[in-house]
Order: C-alpha cells, then sequence, then structure tokens
C-alpha cells in the first residue's frame, strides 16, 4: 500500500491564535488559510482548524476526546517534550512513563490548546504494543 495520510479537522474560535499556537509553538507548518481555516502539517499529516462560533468547553479529562502522535524514535519525542516545555505550551498532563517494565512500557504527555482540544504525544518501548499485545486488556488509564 501506498503512504496514507491521517486528516483530523477540529473546532477553534481564532485563527491567529491557532496559527500561533500550532506554528510557532507546537512546530507544525501552514499550508492554505482563510477566515474560516487553517491547514496545518503536523509531521506529515494533515490537521484542518474549522472556526466556529459555538462556545468551547473545558474537558473534565483526557477521554473521551483526544488526538495525538505515536514517536517511532524516543529523541523525537523528547524533542517534542522539550519544545514544548520551552514554548511554555499549557501541559493537561506532564510527562510520564507508563507501565514501566511490561510490554506496554510507553512515554506520554498531554498539551491542551488554547480551545481545549487535547493532544496526547506517546513514545511506546516495544513497537508492537502499538497494535497488538491482544493478551492485555489496559488501554489507557481505565
Amino acid at each position: 500500500m501506498n503512504q496514507v495520510l491521517f486528516h483530523l479537522a477540529f473546532p477553534v474560535t481564532d485563527i491567529a491564535q491557532t496559527k500561533a499556537y500550532y506554528v510557532d509553538g507546537l512546530g507544525c507548518v501552514a499550508g492554505r488559510e482563510n477566515k474560516h481555516a487553517l491547514i496545518l502539517n503536523l509531521y506529515g499529516h494533515q490537521l484542518v482548524a474549522h472556526m466556529t462560533k459555538e462556545p468551547l468547553t473545558p474537558q473534565g479529562g483526557i477521554y473521551p476526546r483526544h488526538f495525538g502522535l505515536i514517536f517511532s524514535a524516543e529523541g523525537d519525542w523528547e524533542d517534542l517534550l522539550r519544545r514544548s516545555q520551552q514554548r511554555e505550551l499549557l501541559f493537561f498532563e506532564e510527562a510520564k512513563h507508563r507501565f514501566v517494565g511490561s510490554p506496554l512500557e510507553h512515554r506520554a504527555f498531554f498539551l491542551e490548546d488554547p480551545f481545549h482540544n487535547l493532544m496526547e504525544f506517546k513514545y511506546y518501548r516495544y513497537p508492537e504494543a502499538i497494535f497488538g499485545s491482544p493478551e492485555y486488556a489496559k488501554i489507557g488509564d481505565v
């Protein structure tokens, strides 16, 4: 199969603020833009920020809605963590090392954008845990 790209559309209330956060803060590359939407390249995947007039409210926790990336190299995950800290992006959950010593071991942190969209960034010590390891029922914190 040829390369497949992931696409995600999400709500925002200010395009300039979106651009500042995602481009200057997170390191996305901006694509097409108008007063209603902004296309962003997040590590080769397409995010589209769409303006809404609906009120955007914070979630009580990370479940059920968030999106993000799984890094295949721990150094790349660490680079984004450092960038996020240096740019003083809002952490919904600080970096943590989860399930240490198990086949599900991974590192993760959560960011919250100015519009209450939550993003998780992970690195798995054992890549087979990303889709495999069906003998384990543990998914997230539940």
